[in-house]
Parts: structure tokens; sequence; C-alpha cells
């Protein structure tokens, strides 16, 4: 057992867990995020192994709360004939005032107009925002008339959710690991297998969940296929959401004004944009319009509604390399690769920074965690909760020295990212000046450097600027 495994066992107990268990409980054939498959194990563990016995209760609870996508029709079936049935989903709930009803959604059914009491939606406000995964008590009620339409109704609701965090316990620990051992705990807990990384590349995964920390922090990774870009956030928190590519709507983005429904920038901390090579805009360009105000200020309208939210915004993107394993158009601009809309430059440097993810391996059978790491319920939570801590960003603007940087788009960027690897990395704020340097002020210069890069080679326009930091 490594010395940072030891370390999180001795001090945070009950929710750390043998990450490679999760790849031998039978889950792979299921469409659930890891942070779920990890509740569900933990609870048939014995005493911390993954026995015959919690192999055998773990694969009877599966078979029967989450059945396969192909046997939907048997799942209604089994409603239509009236039968109970418990059914394990990401369910959420939407509201339109319009009608005054309450909509459950069922993603296995593809159903977004089924029925839930109020009292659950008030034990659950979690169903509002940014769903729950849980196994749910479902029921039919068939038409009284040829006029009327079936219902279904949720009777009951559990959720799959940790407890109370204490998040206090949580920084005070920090104070018993050395950075290294920190960093690699992260890694781990984020389900990736820190021994097979450089230092390089732990920041390039850690630099992937700075806007799950952090509000309003925009970034771009641009990688080959394969390096696992979305993995980490459809894994490791239930606060990300992503689309997919294709055509993507203000009316989805923002709000909807046909049925005056908030946007998914209202119900996420963060929203991926993958496979952004794919993305189709909107004909009257209103989405690209949109997203430059809210990128800018965290604000945006759509008819009589105006609003504000706090959701992060990231893009992924498939590009070329060469034979360096750098980007074939480095010279050009390495944005050649992506749709026109999003090309323009005013919309690019509204962006933090940019990953560079062609610093990262294909995903191989080495790539998944073989070590313990934090639950992903757990640490998903306590990323969330960190989001709305201020003293961080308060360390940095007093310990932060820049040169060269008079541009405030430049400052505010640098700001927002140094202060989600501080957050990440130095919960405790327990660091030195060389520390802080190092693992927080530097990263975040270099990824708001690759943005004014870029601008340069698009825009003459943009001055050639070279943040420096200052060390004393």
């Amino acid at each position: 057992m490594l010395s940072f495994e030891q370390k999180a066992l001795d001090y945070y107990g009950d929710v750390i867990i043998n990450k490679s268990l999760i790849h031998k409980a039978g889950f792979s054939s299921r469409a659930i995020p890891a942070y779920v498959g990890e509740w569900i194990l933990y609870n048939f563990l014995v005493d911390g192994e993954l026995t015959e016995e919690s192999r055998n209760k773990i694969s009877a609870f599966v078979n029967r709360f989450l059945p396969q996508k192909g046997q939907k029709e048997e799942v209604k079936h089994r409603l239509l004939n009236m039968e109970n049935v418990k059914l394990l989903d990401d369910y959420s709930v939407s509201v339109n005032l319009k009608s005054g009803k309450r909509t459950l959604k069922i993603p296995f059914l593809d159903m977004n107009d089924a029925f839930i009491s109020d009292e659950i939606v008030d034990k659950n406000n979690l169903l509002l925002s940014s769903g729950v995964w849980g196994v749910a008590d479902l029921f039919y009620v068939p038409p009284s008339s040829p006029n009327e339409k079936g219902q279904l109704w949720m009777r009951d609701f559990k959720p799959f959710q940790v407890g109370s965090v204490d998040v206090d316990y949580y920084k005070e620990c920090r104070t018993n690991f050395t950075t290294e051992e920190w960093i690699d705990l992260i890694i781990s807990s984020m389900g990736f297998n820190p021994a097979i990384y450089t230092d390089e590349q732990k920041n390039v995964l850690i630099t992937r969940i700075l806007p799950l920390v952090e509000p309003r922090i925009n970034l771009v990774e641009l990688a080959p296929k394969g390096t696992g870009k979305s993995f980490v956030y459809g894994n490791v928190s239930r606060y990300a959401r992503i689309i997919g590519g294709g055509k993507i709507s203000p009316a989805v983005m923002f709000h909807h004004n046909g049925t005056n429904t908030p946007g998914i920038v209202t119900r996420y901390d963060v929203v991926i944009l993958d496979e952004v090579q794919s993305v189709q805009g909107d004909s009257t360009g209103e989405l690209i319009a949109g997203l430059k105000v809210y990128l800018e200020a965290g604000r945006f309208s759509r008819g009589n509604t105006e609003a504000s939210a706090e959701a992060g915004f990231v893009m992924l993107g498939n590009i070329t390399l060469d034979e360096q394993h750098q980007p074939v158009y480095q010279d050009e601009g390495i944005f050649k690769e992506i749709p026109n809309f999003l090309q323009e430059t005013a919309f690019i440097d509204r962006l933090h920074g940019i990953i560079a993810g062609w610093l990262m391996p294909r995903i191989s059978k080495d790539t998944p965690s073989k070590y313990f790491g934090f639950k992903g319920d757990f640490f998903s939570e306590v990323l969330h909760l960190l989001r709305s801590e201020p003293q961080y960003t308060d360390y940095v603007n007093l310990n932060m020295k820049l040169r060269d940087c008079n541009d405030l788009r430049d400052r505010k960027a640098i700001v927002r990212l140094a202060t989600a690897y501080l957050k990440i990395l130095f919960p405790d704020l327990k660091l030195t000046d060389k520390e802080f340097i190092k693992y927080c002020v530097k990263p975040a210069v270099e990824l708001r450097q690759r943005v004014r890069d870029e601008l340069y080679k698009m825009d003459r326009e943009y001055a050639k600027v070279n943040i420096k930091v200052i060390e004393e």
C-alpha cells in the first residue's frame, strides 16, 4: 500500500474506497457513472473486500433495479399490468409555471412527463437542479375514460447520495499529506492511475476539474481521440452536464420560452460541450451571441427572461497531431479544426484557458486507478461545497504578483484559475509562497497564456503578450 493510500484510510476512513473494485464488480455493461457504481459497491463490500457473496449480491441488485436498455418495453409491460416497478435511474423534475405542473423525467423509459408528489420533491430538492440517481418505486394509473391518458407515478424514492459532508474536517486532514501524496490521492479519486502519469500530465488531469470547484471557469481542451477528455466529467460529479455533438439550441442552454423552463446553465456547476468539432450552431447566431455574454458576465436573456448562473463552460474537441505529438496546426492556430462559429476571437478571448490535452497518452488497460481514493459521491460534494467559499480568492488576490498582465480579462482569468488550483491542492490554505507559485499561479498563467498566443495567431489586433510571474 502506498503512503497516500494509508494516510487516506487513516484520516478519512469511511469515505475512502478501493478504486480498482469498480472494474471487478460487473457494472461495465450498465450505463451508470462511476460514482453510482461505487455507491452500490460500498453497500455490499465485506470488510472493504469484494467477496464472492458480495459479488452475487451486487449482481442481484443490478439485475433487479438496473435492467438493460433493451428491456425498456418489458418494464413498460410490467407497469401496464399494474405491477410496482423499482428502477434505478437518473431522475429529474421540471416545473412548468404556465401549466402549474411538475413533471418527472425518467431517462430509461424515455419519458419526461411522468408524475411525482410534492412531498417527494420537497424531500429531494436536487431533483429540481442537477437531478439525482436513485431507486424509484413506480406505478401506473390507467385512463378512466377514452379521452384521458394513462399516468406513470413515482410512489417512493431512495436517492443515491452522500449524507452530510464535513468540509472543515476534509480541509484539516489535508495537512497530514505531502503535496505529492495529495495530488496522487486526487488523481486516484478521479479514477485515474497516478503511477502512469508524469507531473505535467497529472496537472492536466487536475486542470480538468477546475470548473467543478470554482464558479464560471471557462476552458477548452483539444486533444486526439481516446485520451479521456470527457471521462472525468461524467464519472466524478453529478453537478456536471455533458452535451454531445449536434445542434444545440439557446432554449436548451439558457431558457425555454415556450415552457418557461430554465436552461442547463442554471442547473449545473459545469456544462461540457463534447465533440465540439461536430457541433452545429443555430441559424440566427443567437447561441454564440448568448454564450459570449454569459461567458463574460454570467448573465443571459431570452424573451422577457433575464437571469444569471454560476455554471462553468468546457469545450472538448479532437485535433490532429504531428509526429512530435504536437498539434498539426500549431503555427496557423490550433482552433482551425473546430467549427467556424466557435472560432470568433471575441468568443475565444472569453475562455480562461486552453488545456494541452495533446500531452496526454491514450486510455489503456493501465489507465484506471488501482489504488484507494475518495468515494465519488463524497468527492463530488466536496468540490461542489468549496465553490462557495471566498477565502481562497482573497488569498490569491493578496499573494499573487504578475508582470505584463494589464488586460482585465487576463487578470480575472488567472485569479479564477489559481483560486481553483488552490482549493483542490491546498484546501487547508497551509502552503509556502514557493508552493503557491509552482502549483497554483504558474499553471494558471500557462493556461491563459495559451489563449493569448492563439488570439495573436488569429487576429493581429491582439497584441503579443508574455505574462510573467513575479517570484520573491
